[in-house]
């Protein structure tokens, strides 16, 4: 067989191994989260199962005492995906993962599978 043969046989197989390889589906979810605390939060995104932060670039989602907000993240179906907050100011005030998902957490991740997560009510 020519190497030109070969190399035909070799690129029809990898087409046809990737025209059906499972493929990573897009999905989303949204994290409704209430700052029942008397002071400004910060709150981040995690995911469990990828290198990924929202919103990502160094930047993090605001609250100010008493405002609920709605984030919608576009995550992988089936990822896993916990919050951290924490006071402005004061980062030994968290909950959840914390800040910089390094706490450990009981309730505090969701999966993407679509829809939204119950409101999570951030208390003093």
């Amino acid at each position: 067989m020519s190497s030109y043969a070969f190399v035909r046989r070799v690129a029809a197989s990898l087409f046809i191994v990737t025209l059906f390889a499972p493929v990573a589906h897009a999905g989303d979810v949204t994290f409704e989260i209430k700052n029942s605390h008397p002071n400004a939060m910060r709150v981040e995104l995690y995911s469990q199962d990828r290198d990924h932060v929202w919103p990502g670039n160094n930047q993090d989602y605001y609250l100010n005492d008493g405002e609920t907000k709605s984030i919608p993240l576009s995550c992988s179906d089936g990822e896993s995906i916990c919050y951290g907050a924490w006071v402005d100011g004061d980062e030994n005030t968290y909950w959840g993962v914390g800040p910089g998902n390094t706490e450990k957490c009981d309730d505090c991740c969701y999966t993407c599978s679509g829809g939204e997560t119950e409101e999570i009510d951030l208390v003093p």
